[in-house]
């Protein structure tokens, strides 16, 4: 994850689940009329899933990382080995799952701009459901040249491994789900990018949303659900951004915290929201602190960093909060088993 542009609102979010209707009192561009309320209910789908996802299952996925970044000079920046090795343990873990599995490649430059490669991203798709409606959930799967990036971005990268693993490539779907591994983020976000344009404006079309997970086991870590709010388009999403928002928050609330839903800073959802497809963000926040407000709420440490190893050496197995990963599992587990078996209109 790329440091934050803009200061996370310390307002927040109203949120009331009542019967299972997630109502999100967030603010929409203005010349957007608010998005309507979202009935959230797990059906069987999302019960099953998010009963079987576990931070256990995707702390294998961590340890596996930390071992690919030691060794291989500390890190798994893209491009470098460290990086390659990243991508065949992806498509390894995806593979004996049984999905099939696809490594369009791109250019990137370094992070420091010295060198051009040919780089691999990582993609993969249920081969049940829709594929005219696709729910994209994706990850950064490089870290920063100065560290491992377990939490950055190693916990979402374990999230979608472990949510894929326990979906399987053939479960009783509406909608297609594609899972989706993005390289170069910490130096422009040129794998996704690269990945979007590469899309005919069919394939764009087909995707009903895209849901971005960067960061979400932060030792002092909090709950974000993003889209929806903001000032531009770049910071809300196109239209149909709230309702991603609204479904990642309600099911946040039903692990038992208090989210808030934030803008966009400018991640591997910006070549989403440039393609206008609705998106969503989940994120645990990074090198900023946590107010006394938040900290009441969550846990944790006021004025202190969400995670104070981001983009550091220090980011690795021993910065990862376990509790935190949790949450997130069931929430982002939910939000894309929602959104894969609803009847209802997709955001797109």
């Amino acid at each position: 994850m790329r440091s934050l542009k803009r200061a996370l609102p310390r307002t927040g979010l109203t949120l009331v689940v009542i019967a299972g209707v997630v109502a999100a009192g967030c603010s929409s561009p203005a010349e957007e009329p608010p998005e309507p309320n979202v009935t959230a209910v797990d059906g069987p789908v999302a019960q099953q899933l998010k009963s079987s996802v576990t931070d256990a299952g995707a702390v294998v996925h961590l340890t596996a990382l930390q071992k690919i970044a030691d060794e291989n000079g500390g890190n798994r920046a893209s491009p470098g080995p460290g990086y390659d090795a990243s991508v065949d343990y992806v498509v390894g873990a995806l593979r004996g799952s049984g999905y099939d599995v696809g490594t369009p490649t791109y250019e990137a430059s370094s992070q420091r701009g010295r060198e051009r490669a040919t780089m691999r991203n990582v993609v993969t798709q249920t081969r049940t459901g829709d594929p005219d409606h696709v729910v994209v959930i994706g990850a950064h799967l490089d870290s920063v040249r100065d560290g491992p990036g377990i939490v950055d971005n190693g916990s979402g990268v374990a999230t979608l491994l472990e949510i894929a693993s326990r979906l399987g490539p053939s479960a009783p779907l509406r909608n297609a789900v594609r899972f989706a591994f993005f390289g170069s983020e910490e130096s422009g976000s040129q794998g996704s990018k690269s990945y979007v344009r590469g899309l005919s404006a069919d394939d764009r079309d087909k995707i009903a949303l895209y849901l971005n997970v960067d960061m979400v086991a932060s030792p002092n870590g909090g709950y974000f659900a993003q889209g929806g709010v903001g000032d531009d388009e770049s910071a809300t999403g196109p239209s149909g951004s709230a309702t991603v928002a609204a479904v990642l928050a309600g099911q946040l609330a039903k692990t038992g915290v208090r989210p808030e839903i934030v803008e966009f800073v400018g991640d591997d959802e910006t070549a989403f929201v440039d393609a206008d497809i609705p998106s969503g963000g989940a994120e645990n926040g990074d090198h900023k602190d946590k107010t006394a407000a938040q900290a009441q709420d969550w846990g944790g440490a006021a004025d202190e960093r969400y995670d104070p190893c981001y983009h550091q050496a220090c980011d690795g197995l021993a910065n990862v909060n376990r509790v935190v990963l949790s949450h997130y599992l069931s929430a982002i587990a939910g939000t894309v088993a929602h959104f894969a078996t609803t009847d209802a209109p997709l955001p797109r």
